[in-house]
């Protein structure tokens, strides 16, 4: 899957134009733990909850490569999603674009992709963001309202269309 976007940004310089979601195998799995943890970590540190174990083992819980897709620019690994269909549903699960690449559009050109796939399949989108990380404010700004908090995670929705 390809998903494009042009914008020059003020300064004269261009923002990402192109990513590719690539599919994964299960042969991928290590290298989508090191993203993970890498990602994740500033915010984990943050909260006293870093711990490279139970990143891995939650990763491994949920672990579906038919769900799960690398973010690639020019070859390179910009970070992962996964994402399904369940209880008729989009649910974004996982998130993660490496610290040097963010801020650069990755995240919001991904999720623009997300959701116009979820507005033709007519579905709602849930995704849940650690509390107290800049997830919250990504997903908020992109239209997703907070449903619930948990001890750790902050739940939010946003609804499909009709």
């Amino acid at each position: 899957m390809i998903v494009r976007r042009r914008r020059e940004e003020a300064n004269g310089s261009n923002r990402l134009e192109a990513i590719l979601l690539a599919p994964v195998s299960a042969g991928d799995f290590e290298v989508l733990v090191q993203i993970r943890i890498t990602a994740m970590r500033v915010s984990l540190e943050r909260i006293g909850r870093f711990d490279p174990v139970r990143a891995r083992e939650r990763l491994r819980a949920g672990f579906e490569p038919e769900d799960t897709f690398f973010i690639v620019n020019a070859e390179q690994k910009l970070g992962f999603i996964v994402f399904q269909e369940r209880e008729g549903e989009m649910h974004l699960d996982h998130l993660y674009v490496l610290p040097e690449h963010q801020g650069k559009g990755v995240g919001a050109l991904v999720m623009r992709w997300v959701l116009e796939r979820a507005a033709l399949l007519r579905l709602a989108v849930r995704v849940a963001a650690l509390r107290g990380s800049e997830a919250n404010r990504f997903y908020q700004r992109h239209g997703f309202t907070l449903l619930s908090q948990g001890p750790f995670d902050n739940h939010y929705r946003l609804p499909g269309p009709g």
